[in-house]
């Protein structure tokens, strides 16, 4: 079995294995060497552990975590009920409800409609169809989540670089480029985004106030980066355009009913959709008026339009759960929770929060090192893990006296922004790429993504960094 995963690819199992008991081992030695507490030193190192375990061994990352819970539970740094209360259940139900209705779009046809409707509508112009496709990759990433928005978006992509014949790879980048940018604007966009509501107590409304104006501004500039980087290819795109209407009387493309099954149940679903994420909207009006805890109508709507999706499809229930619902990757989700409530439990994060306060010595300088340290970080690690590491260090300030608020937005943007530093920086990056893989044979090299990634998630992280501390003076102190 080793050899056979030795010969596949530059994957070496006994090399790495090596590495992640030696990674793991002078971690343990040097937070005992540093003073910690046993259950401190160990619950830190099974997260550390687990974060460079998944690096390494993608594939096994399930089975990563499972093996870092029993360790836990054996040593007593962790119990059952802890583990049940720290595996974020309502996160992990708000997923499922989400993944559900998007699930009953994807069948309606609703994704395709609305890109090869608006495709048609710029009229096939070089630059505005690169433009339009960006704007569409970010609000479609804000409105659903950011890999169900991707795979659509180079779905159609695809066919329309196939129909010009030009590269498809400038367009594909620049959107998933957009897409991340994208996810950071609103809740629903990025997995990191329900996480980070769900702990900093923020609402939809808040992500409209302080995220949806810096993602705006990061997609404009992210924009004029690949217009800039990608002239040529758009003027290839552009001459292109110009000899196919030459040698046709209309451009042929297919209607955008065509991927529509049946009209009726299209409106129907669209509705579904439409009253879920209303409802998502006006959760924490709704929670004041009705006097309920935080978040409960946000799991709630959520659940709310799964279960609409399920009484009206009730013939293809079963289907929505065991194959829209993303249980691998939610069970993982479900483990690492869990261990990052266990740093906060054993009192690991407070001694770190300690230690990064006072380095720090101010809010704004404390809110650039977690922006960039974010931003860094997701350029070589899974978004979410890196942020859900993370997430109980910012929780510990607040028991330092600091104004969290701040910290909430600055670990959303650096773990958005910073996934478009590489090709494995984001979850979004690693499935579009899989397509063009798949579908065009490519494979994109690391330098390639590198230099473009490189600079839109400079700038994008630069100009987050900026408005973040210029706004913090008028933020609130939660």
């Amino acid at each position: 079995m080793a050899d056979e995963f030795e010969g596949s690819g530059n994957v070496n199992i006994k090399r790495d294995a090596i590495i992640l008991v030696g990674f793991t081992l002078l971690i343990a030695f040097l937070l005992n060497y540093a003073g910690l507490k046993q259950n401190q030193v160990i619950a830190t190192s099974i997260l550390a552990a687990t974060v460079v375990g998944t690096l390494l061994f993608w594939g096994f990352r399930v089975a990563i975590a499972f093996i870092g819970i029993i360790t836990l539970l054996l040593t007593k740094t962790l119990d059952i009920p802890h583990l049940i209360e720290f595996a974020s259940l309502e996160v992990i139900l708000f997923l499922v409800g989400m993944m559900t209705v998007v699930g009953m779009m994807k069948e309606v046809g609703f994704f395709r409609w609305l890109m090869i409707k608006i495709v048609k509508l710029t009229k096939f112009e070089a630059h505005l169809l690169l433009i339009v496709f960006c704007i569409l990759s970010a609000f479609l990433a804000m409105a659903i989540d950011e890999v169900t928005s991707i795979i659509f978006v180079t779905a159609v992509l695809l066919e329309i670089t196939d129909y010009f014949d030009v590269n498809p790879v400038p367009y594909v980048i620049s959107c998933v480029l957009a897409t991340n940018i994208g996810s950071s604007g609103t809740v629903l966009g990025n997995p990191i985004g329900i996480l980070i509501a769900m702990r900093g107590d923020l609402s939809f409304e808040d992500f409209i106030v302080w995220a949806f104006p810096v993602a705006m501004v990061a997609l404009v500039a992210t924009i004029g980066v690949v217009l800039f980087w990608y002239r040529n290819d758009i003027s290839l795109l552009k001459s292109k355009i110009r000899l196919k209407i030459r040698s046709t009387e209309k451009l042929a493309f297919q209607d955008e009913w065509e991927f529509v099954p049946d009209k009726r149940e299209f409106k129907i679903g669209v509705g579904i959709f439409l009253f879920t994420i209303i409802f998502v909207a006006l959760h924490r009006r709704l929670e004041t008026a009705f006097d309920l805890p935080s978040n409960t109508l946000l799991l709630v709507a959520s659940l709310a339009g799964a279960s609409l999706v399920m009484l009206w499809k009730r013939n293809k229930a079963r289907d929505y759960i065991e194959k829209d619902v993303d249980w691998w990757t939610l069970v993982f989700f479900m483990m690492l929770f869990a261990k990052v409530g266990t740093l906060k439990f054993t009192g690991a994060t407070d001694v770190l929060a300690g230690v990064v306060a006072g380095a720090a010595g101010s809010l704004p300088v404390l809110t650039t090192i977690m922006l960039w340290l974010a931003s860094i970080g997701s350029s070589v690690l899974d978004n979410v893990v890196l942020v859900a590491a993370l997430i109980p260090v910012v929780d510990s300030f607040k028991s330092l006296g600091i104004n969290t608020f701040p910290l909430w937005w600055a670990l959303l943007f650096g773990g958005c922004y910073g996934g478009n530093i590489t090709m494995i920086g984001s979850t979004a990056n690693i499935v579009a790429l899989g397509i063009l893989e798949k579908r065009k044979k490519y494979r994109m090299s690391f330098m390639k993504w590198l230099w473009i990634g490189l600079v839109v998630g400079g700038i994008s992280t630069l100009i987050a960094n900026i408005i973040l501390v210029l706004l913090i003076p008028y933020m609130p102190i939660r």
